[in-house]
């Protein structure tokens, strides 16, 4: 009898060299961006569209880098205490890589780059467990923008529809949504055939370093914060 493929042992050592050289790679690579861009800023994200991010990306791609993925890495990259940054201050960035952060080395003037990051906002469709930013409800009737065809997808959806003379109507009133709290598959579902964007992917800028200056943007963080070793 042929061997299983699941029975075939599997290197643990390979794995965890793949996973070291990986992060060598982005260590080095963030410590080749500091000697080589003039600025680093720290930014947060909502609602991740990695599409609209690459976009973002390649629209800056002559003038600057992004780094996205471990926090803790990006970290160890520039230095966390005055002991091991790798440049002066550079540690005061590494305080604010927390949660849904990542870097942007670049040449571009800092007024060039604020405008940039407060302008972009891509509307989305919301996903499933996203928090609803309004209530969303049908009223009982006529739904003019399904067909006959989708009656039993959206009875599916838990909406008390049936066909009146080839119209697709709600029998009663339908809350797809409740302001405030998270989406169901169904809701998320509902919404998209509806066309309504919830979500909304924004970037927004955290802080700004450079070899002679140290810049905090985001409201209600205090200086002192990012000053201690």
């Amino acid at each position: 009898m042929p061997k299983s493929k699941r029975d075939r042992p599997v290197t643990l050592s390979k794995t965890k060299k793949k996973g070291r050289e990986h992060k060598e790679s982005i260590v080095n690579s963030i410590r080749h961006a500091v000697e080589n861009y003039s600025s680093v800023y720290v930014f947060t994200f909502e609602n991740m569209r990695n599409l609209k991010f690459k976009e973002f990306r390649e629209q800056l791609k002559s003038t600057s880098r992004f780094f996205l993925g471990s926090n803790k890495v990006m970290q160890i990259a520039i230095g966390r205490s005055v002991a091991d940054e790798i440049r002066p201050g550079l540690r005061r960035v590494s305080k604010l890589l927390h949660g849904d952060t990542g870097l942007i080395f670049t040449n571009l003037p800092k007024e060039e780059v604020q405008r940039l990051f407060n302008e972009y906002e891509e509307y989305d469709f919301a996903r499933t467990g996203s928090t609803a930013v309004e209530k969303v409800e049908l009223k009982e009737g006529p739904l003019d923008q399904f067909t006959h065809e989708m009656e039993p997808f959206l009875r599916k959806q838990g909406m008390p529809v049936w066909l009146n003379k080839g119209v697709v109507e709600l029998v009663s009133d339908f809350v797809v949504c409740e302001e405030g709290k998270p989406l169901s598959p169904e809701s998320a579902r509902i919404l998209r055939l509806l066309g309504n964007k919830m979500a909304t992917f924004r970037l927004s800028l955290v802080c700004r370093w450079s070899p002679d200056e140290f810049e905090l943007y985001k409201e209600g963080l205090d200086g002192s914060d990012v000053d201690s070793s």
